[in-house]
């Protein structure tokens, strides 16, 4: 069977694309979410990956689970409760704190709907781009069910409680334009140009050191929890680091020299 993941490599960006376009990327085998936490495992590892876009291939960018599969209580959605709720919890529910965890920087690009988990793990990136023809809905409660892949935790920090209960009790899909008046997205472009633009972004943050963006990124994740003096101690600890990386000096030598740096992820 294909992978559920294609991936792809541009120097120090990576493109990864859901690859199930025949069910609109839906994600109904634990095989799916375990494809994508190793997936995270991989690109922790990697030093020279300093950016990842995220996208779907086809229509969709993730249609969460599959309907087809909830009916026929298969798969992840079969057997008793105490069954379904080990699925969960062993499957996609894997996927946020996966994501959540990378210190790599994601850029998701939504090339097209976004619905139920999928938008669950768009939200999990860090920044979002959107196609002006998609869509985006947290519609769990339109199948009689709850946000059981972190949605119920995501959205509200995203976006402000109030939006986040609109999205989340209606069920309602958004499109593009509202989507970037919640702030949910950070850009909406036309969908010709959404992968241009994704990569050239991802470009540019990998552009610089991948040590220093990483833990950028942790600083940034972790300030979201804790105490500013908690976050100073990091920031001090993660900065002594960074003094010592060959990428600083070299950084601090293009700088001064006035060229283009040559980063050796060291």
């Amino acid at each position: 069977m294909d992978p559920f993941l294609l991936i792809e490599r541009d120097g120090p960006v990576v493109i990864a694309r859901f690859n199930r376009p025949a069910e609109r990327n839906a994600i109904s085998e634990v095989e799916h979410s375990e494809e994508i936490v190793d997936f995270c495992k991989r690109m922790a590892r990697d030093t020279t990956v300093r950016a990842i876009v995220l996208t779907g291939e086809g229509k969709a960018f993730c249609a969460g689970g599959n309907v087809k599969n909830m009916q026929e209580r298969s798969g992840m959605f079969g057997g008793s409760p105490y069954e379904i709720r080990n699925s969960y919890r062993t499957s996609v529910q894997m996927i946020g704190p996966a994501l959540l965890e990378l210190e790599v920087p994601m850029v998701a690009a939504i090339n097209g709907p976004a619905i139920g988990l999928g938008l669950d793990i768009a939200c999990m990136c860090d920044i979002r781009i959107m196609a002006d023809s998609a869509v985006v809905a947290e519609s769990y409660v339109k199948l009689g069910i709850i946000p059981g892949g972190g949605g119920g935790w995501l959205l509200p920090r995203l976006i402000g409680p109030q939006r986040a209960n609109i999205m989340t009790l209606t069920g309602d899909a958004i499109d593009a334009a509202t989507a970037l008046d919640y702030g949910l997205v950070a850009e909406v472009v036309p969908g010709g140009r959404l992968m241009d633009r994704a990569v050239e972004l991802a470009g540019k943050i990998a552009a610089n050191p991948g040590h220093a963006t990483r833990m950028a990124k942790r600083l940034m994740r972790e300030g979201a929890h804790v105490k500013l003096p908690t976050l100073l101690e990091m920031a001090a600890s993660y900065q002594a680091l960074a003094h010592y990386s060959e990428d600083h000096h070299e950084a601090i030598a293009a700088f001064l020299g006035k060229r283009a740096p040559e980063f050796k992820d060291k």
